[in-house]
């Protein structure tokens, strides 16, 4: 596939923090990518430098092939929904979306209009008398009918509740699947988003820690249970990301685990579970799931 968006030695310093520090990674088109990680760990500003609203420190950035900065060549190309999302106060949500076209070539009122009715967006109601899920509303609405060829959603969906998150997890998978471009979902609830997913990248503390097809990622860690006796034994000398255990028992999450593997834990009486995404990366990050679910 073609690489839409290439980085090389990215790095955005604020004095001595380092927000993206020397990441580089390459995005193919026409897949769903999954931008993850904690609050504060440099997904928002990733996506600004990627979309021209930052300056790197040092380092490279192509969006098709040119760089993002003051380019509209490039930027006319682009749709960045903000869960921060701002409009003029005075503004209607009908304004909003009479406005788009002017900004997105691909706009289909159409759809946005079926968009609308699935979300319950009051097209005359002001803006500043709108719910936060009514605002949250108004950035997918935008992001899904605009079908830029490269649609940034940096979580705009967390102000609705979980039967419209998931309306807009469908509504943007069906138009996906009918309509194909390159879409970056930054994230921190994983599991929701995790089947859409066709690539991860995971920022942590500034750099890529994790950069891999899902599926590949998906099948790359398993949790073995059993006896503490017979678990350690086991994961002797294996790559351990995590243990738990409870009196005699334990759980232990180990990475690459292949068929011969696995054959060895049956024959040892232990029992084999799939990791979440989610899990993973909780994993794989070092922090507990309270801290980063609570992390946004």
């Amino acid at each position: 596939m073609t690489a839409v968006i290439e980085v090389d030695g990215l790095t955005r310093r604020y004095g001595r923090l380092a927000a993206v520090d020397d990441a580089t990674f390459t995005l193919e088109g026409n897949r769903i990518h999954g931008l993850l990680g904690r609050n504060g760990a440099g997904k928002t500003t990733l996506m600004q430098l990627l979309t021209g609203q930052e300056f790197a420190s040092s380092g490279t950035i192509r969006v098709f092939g040119q760089s993002p900065v003051e380019n509209a060549g490039v930027l006319q190309h682009v749709s960045f929904i903000k869960e921060s999302q701002r409009y003029p106060e005075d503004f209607r949500p009908k304004h909003v979306l009479r406005s788009a076209p002017w900004f997105f070539e691909n706009w289909d009122a159409e759809f946005a209009e079926q968009l609308v009715d699935d979300f319950r967006l009051p097209l005359n109601t002001r803006i500043k008398k709108l719910s936060r899920g009514q605002l949250s509303a108004i950035g997918v609405i935008v992001g899904l009918a605009s079908r830029a060829p490269l649609t940034f959603f940096d979580e705009p969906y967390l102000g609705l509740d979980a039967v419209a998150r998931q309306t807009f997890y469908d509504r943007l998978l069906e138009d996906y699947a009918e309509h194909p471009r390159t879409v970056v979902l930054s994230t921190h609830l994983i599991d929701e988003v995790a089947n859409l997913l066709e690539h991860v990248l995971v920022i942590d503390q500034g750099r890529i820690i994790i950069d891999e097809d899902a599926d590949t990622l998906r099948g790359s860690a398993t949790t073995v249970v059993g006896t503490r006796s017979a678990v350690d034994a086991f994961v002797e000398g294996r790559e351990i990301l995590h243990r738990d255990g409870l009196g005699g028992l334990a759980t232990v999450t180990v990475a690459g685990l292949d068929a011969k593997g696995r054959a060895a834990a049956s024959a040892a009486g232990l029992e084999l579970g799939p990791v979440s995404l989610q899990q993973l990366i909780i994993r794989l990050t070092n922090v507990s799931e309270k801290e980063f679910e609570h992390s946004a």
